[in-house]
């Protein structure tokens, strides 16, 4: 029988993680549904109320509100896209082989990542760079919706929207859903999303809106700090937060506060994206093959991450929610490894 998982095998595990290359800072929330168990525990640079950058989390938020606007019927998963926003930015968005799809593409392809859109991020620009690549070497950059929409168009589409399995992760998809929230709310989405932190009562939690706010810990890519603050402030929906903060968004979404718990099996529509990530619709699930683990099962966690390292996971089978940070774009897989650590001390 393992040691089950206490105040000060938690600070030891959270402490093992800044020994690690490049591991600057860690915070891991460890909560169940009951609060049987509830601890906090954080090391390096950082302490258990630091705000930090929560990276495609923000995905987790804007696709939890376009749920709620389904289960007030104020939206169908199925409705096109051109419902929701102005012809000229529809016209041309997906050209694929010489067909255009654009007009085929569903909120429910946004949501889920089958969208087959180009990446505005990661993928290749028509001038041959990539805007991660640009953002990680240091070089500062704002993308508006406008700016992003207009890229697009130039790049290489993936596949069809909704091509049977197969699906892509996809920036751009949230910044469009952000687009549909506005025309849906007539607020701007970092507005609703402020609406959302306060009824929550998220009081650490914030859209990254001024271009010197220093109240977060600083990004890290490698051993050197990324001041980002143009492309932060330019996109909406980029957000600070706590591990405690995220822990009241993870616990309200699996309750049911965005969407019907009775209805979660129709989330629960996996594609792979990326090795070991499957994607659902506006959910990610973490799971490890059996094969990977044979005597010690890895329990599926669903919920989302971020490329700084950032989580927010609930294990389903062990009523057990996980949140937190290893703010380090370089190494993000050391969150998921200090995630298993946990969960195995909870067997």
């Amino acid at each position: 029988m393992k040691d089950k998982l206490n105040q000060s095998i938690l600070n030891q595990l959270v402490s093992n993680v800044v020994t690690k290359n490049y591991i600057y800072e860690a915070v891991f929330y460890v909560s169940s549904d009951d609060n049987s168990i509830d601890l906090i525990s954080a090391s390096g640079n950082i302490n258990e109320d630091s705000q930090y950058y929560i990276a495609s989390i923000n995905k987790f938020f804007v696709s939890a509100i376009i749920l709620k606007l389904y289960t007030e019927n104020k939206l169908d998963l199925q409705d096109k896209i051109s419902k929701y926003l102005p012809e000229e930015v529809v016209r041309g968005l997906h050209l694929h082989k010489g067909k255009d799809y654009s007009n085929d593409l569903t909120i429910a392809h946004l949501l889920s990542h089958t969208s087959g859109l180009p990446c505005y991020l990661t993928d290749k620009q028509a001038n041959g760079k990539k805007a991660m690549a640009e953002l990680e070497a240091g070089n500062d950059q704002p993308w508006s919706i406008d700016k992003v929409i207009q890229e697009v168009k130039r790049m290489k589409t993936h596949f069809p929207p909704g091509k049977e399995c197969r699906a892509k992760y996809i920036d751009t998809n949230h910044q469009i859903l952000g687009s549909i929230i506005e025309n849906i709310t007539g607020e701007p989405v970092n507005i609703v999303l402020k609406n959302l932190f306060q009824k929550l009562n998220l009081t650490k939690t914030y859209v990254c809106e001024d271009a010197n706010d220093k109240n977060f810990v600083p990004i890290r890519y490698k051993s050197e700090i990324r001041h980002i603050p143009l492309f932060l402030t330019s996109t909406q929906n980029d957000i600070i937060s706590t591990a405690k903060d995220q822990m009241t968004f993870l616990k309200a979404f699996f309750n049911g506060y965005f969407f019907p718990m009775e209805r979660f099996n129709e989330l629960e529509k996996w594609n792979k994206i990326f090795f070991p990530f499957k994607y659902g619709i506006g959910i990610q699930k973490f799971y490890m093959p059996r094969i990977l683990s044979p005597y010690h099962p890895m329990p599926d966690m669903l919920g989302h991450c971020g490329s700084t390292g950032s989580v927010a996971f609930y294990v389903p089978d062990m009523d057990i929610y996980i949140t937190g940070t290893t703010n380090q774009q370089a190494r993000p897989n050391i969150a998921f490894q200090t995630m298993i650590k946990i969960i195995n001390k909870l067997r």
